[in-house]
């Protein structure tokens, strides 16, 4: 009897030992900062854009952690350089699903890399916030549950804005310079798709490798295209190259562009004697210049100039679209996740498809997500910017 009773005692303490420890544990987990990662390109050809998604990231953390953080827990960004290869971002991911304090991963600019990454986010269940990469199939990627969300330019709608800006300007013909990744082939579709509706044939499709160095072949095409225009689905390091080879023609073409080049410091790099030759477009979704009298817009912008460039301009700022998406996305995953009270993806998720509204940066979001819908912005929200005499973007003024 004695003996049965030990081991009863013992049970017991042994129980009370563990319910102890977890409760340790879950103490300890809840005095520790809630972790936002961020996996971006922070060192190689689209570091401004990665600069900028950390930046935007920063200046809404501040505000969260401002009034008390979420949970009432501190928020941190945790960075991670996948410096656009997938290998690398899928470590990245693989690492941030080790971590209890984690509530999202904040993408980059590379759709390739996010593509790559989207098994792994839907094997361990992580809520994926994309600000920049555009590629549709990011969102539309046949997953259920889907734990992607983005505020950002959606292929199969960008195509619908460049083509209406060339349209506008009487341009009928056009070429296409594509960078030779998922996300030109893309924008190539949704350019098919959508060309005939605006009056546009496509003569000429020319395709472009990261870090290549030479356009001359593929230029010679285009010249002899009868294009009117050139469409330009690149980043920056390939975009020099082309414009650098467009310059050379006797009668330079239009160039419209898709964002990619504004994701690095793409002016600074073509210098501005060669930009201020060429007549280009770029699509974007934001600009502090558009409404410089709301409240939010003076408030970011001021936050923005007092913690990481006091001489900034409205102008001025690199990969600006970057930093506005996700300034609103860290915002809206905070509300979730107030919402839902707890971490757990699953609720976050939920929370994020039923939120009413958010009034963002960009725009008023109503609602920012459906159930059925995870991208919060479409072909109304984007307009086209093009280089003033500085080499900064500002917007389009015969189409905005």
């Amino acid at each position: 009897m004695r003996y049965q009773q030990l081991l009863v005692n013992t049970a017991a303490t042994f129980v009370t030992m563990l319910v102890v420890m977890l409760c340790s544990a879950k103490l300890v987990i809840a005095s520790q900062p809630i972790v936002i990662g961020l996996d971006a390109d922070m060192s190689s050809v689209a570091v401004e854009g990665g600069q900028a998604i950390k930046r935007g990231a920063l200046l809404a953390i501040d505000e969260i952690n401002a009034r008390g953080g979420i949970l009432n827990r501190q928020v941190v960004l945790e960075i991670s350089d996948h410096r656009g290869n997938p290998a690398r971002g899928i470590k990245n991911i693989e690492a941030y699903a080790k971590n209890p304090n984690l509530l999202a991963v904040l993408g980059g600019v590379h759709t390739p890399v996010a593509l790559a990454e989207l098994p792994y986010i839907h094997k361990h269940q992580l809520i994926y916030l994309g600000p920049w990469a555009a590629g549709t199939s990011i969102i539309d990627n046949d997953y259920s549950p889907n734990f992607v969300f983005r505020i950002s330019v959606r292929d199969a709608e960008a195509a619908k804005v460049m083509l209406r800006h060339a349209a506008a300007r009487g341009i009928s013909r056009i070429a296409l310079a594509l960078e030779r990744t998922g996300w030109g082939r893309s924008n190539l579709a949704s350019l098919q798709q959508h060309s005939e509706a605006y009056g546009i044939s496509i003569v000429s499709v020319q395709w472009i490798n990261w870090r290549q160095q030479d356009f001359q072949q593929e230029m010679r095409a285009i010249a002899q295209s009868d294009a009117q225009a050139l469409f330009m689905v690149v980043n920056a390091p390939e975009g020099v190259v082309i414009a650098n080879t467009m310059v050379q023609l006797e009668k330079p073409l239009p160039m419209i562009s898709h964002w990619g080049i504004a994701g690095g410091d793409f002016a600074a790099r073509i210098g501005l004697s060669t930009l201020n030759q060429l007549d280009f477009a770029v699509l974007q979704t934001f600009s502090f210049e558009r409404n410089p009298q709301d409240e939010i817009n003076q408030r970011v912008f001021n936050a923005y100039r007092n913690r990481f460039d006091t001489n900034a301009q409205r102008d001025s700022i690199l990969g600006v679209v970057g930093l506005a998406h996700a300034y609103d996305l860290i915002h809206i995953i905070a509300k979730a996740a107030e919402q839902a009270g707890t971490l757990d993806a699953n609720a976050v998720k939920a929370a994020m498809e039923n939120l009413s509204e958010h009034q963002g940066l960009i725009k008023q979001y109503i609602p920012p997500f459906t159930p059925t819908r995870h991208d919060a912005l479409f072909a109304d929200d984007y307009f086209m910017s093009r280089f003033n005499a500085l080499g900064h973007l500002e917007p389009y003024p015969e189409v905005n």
